[in-house]
């Protein structure tokens, strides 16, 4: 995939539409490299090589018929997070519970890429329920970081982020309830976009904070990830959160600079914690985007530091209740235990992982009686601040730029303490908090290692947000670099 600009969404388009290649084709070299990295990386969970052929065999009979129908997505391999339901295709969320779930619906957001013709070649590894920031919490083994496999790709939706990276697809989805596709696009050196809470319709996605997770895609280039961005966006009937707000066209601003625009640095995100290296990277973007007539100013989030604690009650509070389904009534992993009672908590026990069990039990405390306006209640006040200060905060600057992440990629079981491994989100969570759009992308290297540069935007001005980080793309060549793994394809 990554050979002769094949590692691009538009790169493929134009070799589909120019009959360098076929669909077929671009699928066949897919499956091959997916299956050549899956022992380095463990990236992919479900293979779903005969949807996969179909939508090939479809892609390029309309490519050939009727080209002008054609979608900018017709034909082009992808990967999505193993908490998308596609019907038939077993759905595990990197779980033992979910063991041979295949559901009997597709979710929205995949639909309709299969709708633009994409070609779905596999599920990817991902954290037990997207609970993690690292993807060691998988039920079916860590992924590798395509940069150093010795380390963690960043998490929860590793696996997407990891397949791009590794040069088997051009593009993916994932899921982000606190960071968990921007601080993985950090740590791979790919594009990460996620859009507005309410954007993308939620139906089909295994929830685990159903008031913060939201899907988006990971791509090479900022103008690739507005392309899956505009297929998937959309009100949807199905979702009671999905918004009815007409969608901005993202390709219409995209290439439209920076001059005049204001640009927020809050302080808050520099502080204590972030390596010197990031600090370095992320200044220096600052200063090409000054250079590219944006005003800079530093800005204030006070409450930023607090957000980390009112995720870490709010974020297992709704996780708790949503993952009480999982029973071992009704569908996936069942151990008897002679009484139904015995049934639920063997079921459970041997179900799920250590970090879920640790997120249902801090939710269920959260939410008990006596401690419910000791923790929950107050944690949602602070999650109301939190979201009026970035809507003050914008009415200042036209968007924020900030690290994405505070380090680069750290090696596997570096962080056995759960606490340091949260801190991980810091600077991602309040964006989930606010429901404002974020896009991460490259713009520096440490020690061999990519760094992650943050957009964020005013809920709903997703396009805004791409249009700063195409702008910064476009002057620089950190989305050029490809992981050591993916240039060997090449």
């Amino acid at each position: 995939m990554s050979a002769a600009g094949l590692d691009t969404v538009a790169g493929c388009a134009a070799a589909l539409r120019e009959r360098r290649v076929s669909a077929l084709e671009l699928l066949d070299a897919a499956i091959a490299r997916r299956d050549a990295v899956q022992g380095r990386i463990n990236a992919f969970l479900a293979r779903t090589d005969d949807l996969a052929r179909s939508q090939a065999e479809t892609a390029d009979r309309i490519l050939r018929e009727r080209p002008d129908t054609a979608s900018p997505l017709c034909g082009v391999p992808a990967v999505v997070k193993d908490v998308l339901c596609i019907e038939g295709v077993e759905t595990t969320a990197g779980s033992r519970i979910l063991s041979g779930f295949r559901p009997p619906y597709t979710a929205t957001a995949v639909q309709r890429l299969l709708d633009a013709g994409a070609v779905v070649v596999a599920k990817t590894n991902c954290d037990e329920f997207a609970m993690g920031s690292s993807n060691e919490n998988s039920a079916f083994g860590a992924v590798g970081n395509p940069w150093d496999v010795e380390r963690v790709p960043g998490g929860s939706s590793g696996g997407s982020a990891a397949a791009v990276a590794a040069g088997v697809v051009p593009y993916s989805l994932g899921s982000d309830t606190g960071g968990s596709i921007r601080q993985p696009a950090s740590l791979c050196g790919v594009v990460g976009f996620k859009p507005t809470y309410g954007r993308v319709s939620r139906y089909g996605l295994l929830a685990f904070a159903s008031s913060l997770d939201q899907i988006g895609p990971f791509t090479h280039t900022v103008e690739d990830t507005a392309t899956v961005f505009a297929a998937i966006a959309g009100h949807d009937p199905r979702d009671s959160t999905s918004s009815p707000t007409a969608v901005e066209d993202p390709a219409a601003t995209l290439r439209a600079g920076v001059a005049g625009l204001r640009i927020g640095m809050p302080r808050e995100y520099f502080g204590e914690g972030l390596e010197p290296g990031v600090r370095a990277a992320v200044t220096e973007a600052l200063r090409v985007l000054e250079s590219l007539g944006a005003a800079v100013e530093e800005v204030s989030l006070p409450t930023t530091d607090a957000g980390l604690s009112a995720y870490y009650i709010i974020a297992p509070a709704e996780c708790s209740s949503n993952l009480a389904r999982y029973d071992g009534v009704r569908h996936g992993l069942r151990v008897d235990g002679g009484s139904l009672l015995q049934t639920y908590l063997r079921t459970r026990a041997q179900g799920f992982g250590p970090e879920v069990k640790r997120r249902i039990m801090l939710g269920t405390y959260a939410l008990s009686s006596g401690y419910y306006d000791a923790y929950y209640r107050k944690a949602q006040k602070v999650r109301t601040v939190i979201a009026g200060e970035f809507a003050s905060v914008f009415e200042r600057v036209d968007v924020l730029v900030a690290p994405t992440s505070p380090t680069v990629a750290f090696p596997m079981g570096a962080r056995d303490d759960p606490i340091a491994m949260y801190l991980c989100d810091a600077l991602t969570i309040p964006a989930n908090l606010a429901g404002v759009p974020g896009v991460s992308l490259p713009c520096g290297m440490v020690d061999g290692l990519p760094v992650g540069l943050q957009v964020l935007a005013p809920r709903f001005m997703d396009a805004r947000a791409l249009q700063v980080a195409h702008a910064y793309e476009q002057a620089t060549s950190w989305h050029t670099l490809r992981s050591p793994i993916a240039a060997v394809a090449a």
